[in-house]
């Protein structure tokens, strides 16, 4: 989502600022912008792409030694460059005694701001600033924070940003630089995430929402933790807590691989992404010699006693937290968790859980599911869980030095590696291997897998990257399949058990990228509603795993071409599904029981990039969605 980069520096920082911006891009934006001071503050602001951004501060001569940057996904007012950050003060030059009548002239430019998140009590500030005479030139929230800074300002900026806090209700993480004080910046965080890096030479130090924005910049890292403010000058800083209270923050050792945003033969990072599957899957898994319940305890964050050994044993049931791609990894899970492991589970979408009466039990695991550990929906989602008093949490993240892991008491780390398109692909799967080898720990230290079962399912697991290189071997047939579908504006996904969740990402897949109306039923539903829907203009793609629901599932495949219905089948090879007029069939190299869902999902991913292609879509982009969704 949005990306923020700021800097207190002796050197021009606007190609550091810039680089920042462009590293971020992967997140989703609509519009992006910097501003430095430059014996004033400057700035440059676009809709267009960071590169674009970039022509446009060189030919404007932008320069300066401290400065922050910005690229925005629109949540109030649309994507135009008055929206755009960094937004300016524009205050009154003078107020009556009272400070209530409004001033015929303005003041512009005295304070710069950027900010993440969304200010809920905007309105109420906004009229109350507009009595005290500001000009508002956005249709924004951020711009009522950078007018009420303003208000607040007496000559020191860290106060000012302070006496503010308080009156925002939201979710915020804003870099602020006042033109009075050049050499500068003030960040604070509440609901979203902020890190502060530490130059290496102690001549310049560095805030941003990502440590990938400053990969080959700095390696130490703060993260700055809920409700701390924190004052950037040239070589030095100091952070204060909620309270105010002067802290000390750990500095840690981050390396952020830029290199992985390196396209390659690829065409888009998407079309990568799906080909790093085998390889992804096989870092996830490097060193698991065994399902031990020591897997979990990557966090570091539990006390004696509160190990991973010691929570399995204490907990009867499970809740999985997660939203979009992520909530369908757990909808998988909850298939194994109860058929392996027999432990209860539900799986609830993050965003809904904290807004509804729910029945807290302590015995609960809470598991939360997230590719870049900073989803708001998610960690709030948690925070709501722990205050219910379930206190047993875990994680499964891509991102080790993420808010999440660092929340939970426990995590184990996907190895996916940095992930560019909105689309989450290998992402997924990782996710995928990491919840079954959370539901062998978990029936191992309840006793119910066997040492014959551990090794059976873990010598599957070593099989899965040879068995994914197979399966994206299918691509010609596949792209074959996303001709059909590039003149289509509606497709249906079916699945029948622990595929429906499968079925349901694969049509997430398409309408993301594509911007195909998809939908997913499970197959047995087809009856008691979609089935109105069915229609040769309306392709209907199936997921048709050799398990105990092929023989009903292939009754629901009759009824859809008894109404006319176009069949796109995904069959095990013993299925005895061929083709047919009406009906094609790609074969999967191979049945896979209780793992078929990480070789299933692939087809659905190439699928959906293909016909997105072929509809000239952007990609890696697509329109309206952001990579991390760090807002509410």
């Amino acid at each position: 989502m949005c990306g923020i980069v700021g800097a207190v520096s002796l050197r021009n920082i606007v190609p550091v600022l810039v680089q920042g911006l462009q590293r971020l891009e992967y997140r989703g934006y609509d519009s992006c912008g910097v501003a430095v001071f430059d014996g004033g503050l400057k700035r440059a602001r676009s809709t267009s792409r960071v590169a674009e951004l970039l022509e446009q501060v060189s030919a404007d001569h932008i320069t300066g030694m401290t400065g922050i940057a910005h690229t925005r996904w629109a949540t109030h007012g649309v994507p135009a460059v008055h929206n755009a950050h960094p937004h300016f003060s524009h205050g009154p030059v003078a107020v009556d005694a009272t400070g209530a009548t409004p001033a015929t002239e303005t003041r512009p430019g005295r304070i710069a701001l950027v900010h993440n998140g969304i200010i809920e009590n905007h309105d109420e500030l906004r009229a109350a600033l507009k009595a005290k005479g500001y000009v508002f030139t956005s249709q924004t929230d951020t711009e009522v924070i950078a007018h009420l800074v303003d208000s607040l300002y007496a000559g020191d900026l860290f106060d000012a940003v302070k006496a503010a806090l308080p009156q925002l209700h939201g979710a915020y993480a804003i870099a602020v630089l006042s033109k009075d004080e050049p050499h500068r910046v003030i960040g604070a965080r509440a609901g979203s995430p902020l890190i502060l890096g530490v130059g290496k030479d102690h001549s310049e130090n560095f805030l941003a929402s990502d440590a990938m924005a400053l990969a080959g910049v700095t390696d130490q890292i703060v993260y700055l933790e809920e409700g701390d403010v924190v004052d950037v000058q040239l070589g030095k800083y100091w952070v204060v807590d909620k309270a105010h209270k002067p802290v000390q923050r750990d500095v840690k050792t981050v390396t952020a691989h830029s290199g992985a945003a390196e396209l390659g033969p690829y065409r888009h990072y998407m079309q990568k992404e799906i080909f790093e599957q085998p390889r992804a899957i096989a870092d996830t898994l490097d060193g698991v010699a065994g399902i031990v319940p020591e897997l979990f305890e990557a966090a570091g964050n539990h006390k004696p006693g509160e190990g991973a050994f010691a929570t399995f044993k204490a907990i009867d049931n499970v809740l999985i937290l997660a939203c979009g791609t992520s909530y369908y990894s757990g909808c998988v899970a909850k298939y194994w968790l109860e058929s392996i492991a027999k432990i209860p589970t539900q799986v609830e979408v993050a965003s809904e859980y904290r807004y509804r009466d729910s029945v807290p039990n302590p015995n609960t695991l809470i598991v939360t599911i997230t590719q870049s550990g900073e989803t708001a929906d998610t960690l709030a989602a948690l925070r709501h869980a722990q205050s219910l008093g379930m206190a047993h949490t875990l994680t499964v993240c891509n991102v080790a030095t993420s808010a999440m892991v660092r929340e939970c008491k426990l995590a184990y780390i996907t190895r996916a590696g940095v992930e560019i398109g909105v689309a989450s692909t290998k992402a997924f799967t990782a996710q995928l291997a990491g919840l079954f080898l959370l539901t062998l720990a978990l029936a191992q230290s309840k006793g119910r897998l066997s040492d014959d079962e551990e090794a059976k399912h873990l010598k599957a697991m070593r099989h899965l990257p040879v068995a994914l290189q197979a399966v994206l071997a299918l691509e010609p047939q596949i792209i074959a399949w996303s001709q059909d579908f590039v003149a289509k504006e509606n497709a249906l996904f079916l699945g029948r058990g622990l595929h429906y969740p499968i079925a349901m990402e694969g049509a997430l897949k398409l309408k993301e990228i594509s911007y195909i109306h998809a939908e997913a039923y499970p197959a047995g539903e087809l009856k008691h509603g979609p089935l109105a829907l069915v229609t040769s203009a309306m392709p209907v793609v199936t997921v048709a795993p050799n398990d105990a629901l092929l023989e009903k599932l292939k009754s629901n495949l009759q009824e859809v071409r008894a109404r006319g219905g176009v069949l796109y089948v995904l069959a095990d090879a013993d299925t005895r599904i061929t083709s047919d007029e009406g009906v094609h069939v790609i074969r999967m190299p191979e049945h896979y029981g209780a793992l078929s869902p990480l070789l299933h999902v692939v087809p659905l991913q190439l699928l959906a990039y293909h016909t997105a292609c072929a509809r000239g879509t952007d990609v890696d982009k697509p329109r309206n969605l952001a990579k991390s969704v760090t807002v509410e």
